[in-house]
């Protein structure tokens, strides 16, 4: 099956996509993982070619698609407002929805009205779009709003989050509704169905190009020859791992600005007694105060695109992570693995019990917790290049709203 239109995200390839390739039986899934992301060598030979084969099948797709989206064979519809995007060329986690975050509060705060556009993948309102929250209100659960959208709304508040497979179509109801300076597209770069203002592409600091292999090879979504379509690569997790060579980024990505940013972690909420509602008996200066888990006894889960990286974070906090769990993204938490969660918990005599804020929206109301839920959120910063990056911004937003 063929698609040369709508988001490559879905990754579909001669029938096959990424959540039925990833959704394997547990051993053959654990190995295109490790072909994927260049980890311990695979003994499977015949795996490595077959997935190769694939992406360049694949390859050959999404180049036919960019080229027929830029001689305007296939169209790429206008808003009559702003549009920024905030996307990425590989599969996973770059922090793309707390950059959003961060972007819509920085647009905010420089005195334009913003509204954020998400596909709000897996969500029941994924294909119908609606809005999340109003400004005022939020108005789906992420059940509806899907867990990424759901969590912006909730971050933000008084800023309006609308989901939607077809953007324009979503794009046209927060005009009408709310009449903002700019829209802000989460995850959006492969959307060529519509056209962008400024691309913001972000990537991992750490693997910033993956194993340089196409999906399902690697993890990249398209070559790294798409960064020229960008209006500025945004390094993440500037802080984990040795600096990446910038001369390959800046091959493609020529006299256009590069910003490293970071991935701060903090108490979101803390869950504790038996109780649904966030109680904060602990004595905690601040919400970056880890030192009362120093040398507690913990478990740990997520359900992110990063696990391994989650895991890293509590493990900084210098407790005792005694088990931790790792699901896919997105995942759907049933009763029964959330009691094999506390009943792990209660076995090992953990003090605490951590977990993500993305995960915590999908779990909220499932389950009491009888041992204490610790719920870690990310903020992102940009250090030494704070200014540049928000110059940036601001330089942008003037040349693009009268």
């Amino acid at each position: 099956m063929l698609l040369l239109t709508g988001n490559v995200g879905v990754f579909f390839v001669f029938g096959l996509d990424r959540d039925k390739l990833m959704a394997t039986p547990g051993n053959v899934k654990e190995k295109i993982q490790e072909i994927m992301t260049g980890g311990k060598p695979s003994g499977s030979l015949f795996l490595k070619l077959f997935l190769f084969a694939i992406s360049i099948g694949y390859g050959g797709i999404i180049r036919l698609r960019e080229t027929l989206y830029k001689k305007g064979l296939l169209p790429s519809k206008r808003l009559p407002c702003p549009v920024i995007s905030i996307g990425n060329i590989t599969v996973g986690g770059s922090g793309k929805t707390p950059m959003a975050i961060y972007v819509a509060e920085l647009i905010k705060h420089l005195g334009y009205g913003v509204v954020i556009i998400s596909r709000g993948y897996k969500g029941q309102a994924e294909k119908v779009g609606g809005v999340v929250c109003d400004g005022r209100k939020i108005c789906m659960g992420p059940d509806t709003a899907g867990d990424e959208p759901f969590m912006v709304a909730q971050r933000l508040k008084t800023v309006p989050v609308i989901v939607g497979q077809n953007r324009f179509k979503a794009g046209r109801l927060a005009i009408r509704e709310f009449k903002p300076d700019v829209l802000l597209l989460d995850d959006a770069f492969q959307h060529l169905k519509l056209h962008r203002d400024l691309d913001l592409v972000l990537l991992d600091n750490k693997d910033p190009l993956g194993n340089t292999y196409l999906f399902p090879r690697g993890t990249l979504r398209e070559t790294a020859s798409a960064l020229s379509r960008g209006d500025a690569v945004i390094l993440t997790r500037s802080d984990m791992g040795k600096a990446p060579s910038l001369g390959q980024i800046k091959k493609h990505f020529p006299r256009k600005p590069i910003f490293h940013s970071f991935h701060t972690p903090y108490i979101y909420k803390i869950v504790t007694e038996n109780s649904l509602k966030s109680r904060d008996r602990l004595t905690i200066s601040s919400k970056y105060d880890f030192d009362i888990f120093k040398n507690k006894r913990a478990i740990a889960f997520s359900g992110i695109a990063s696990n391994d990286d989650f895991r890293r974070t509590i493990e900084s906090f210098k407790c005792k992570v005694e088990k931790f769990s790792g699901f896919p993204d997105h995942h759907p938490y049933s009763d029964r693995e959330l009691d094999e969660i506390v009943k792990s918990a209660m076995d090992l005599s953990a003090e605490f019990i951590f977990t993500t804020e993305k995960d915590y929206v999908r779990i909220a109301h499932k389950i009491k917790w009888p041992i204490t839920l610790v719920i870690i959120g990310i903020e992102i910063s940009f250090g030494e290049n704070d200014i540049a990056f928000k110059s940036f911004i601001k330089r942008r937003l003037k040349g693009l709203i009268p």
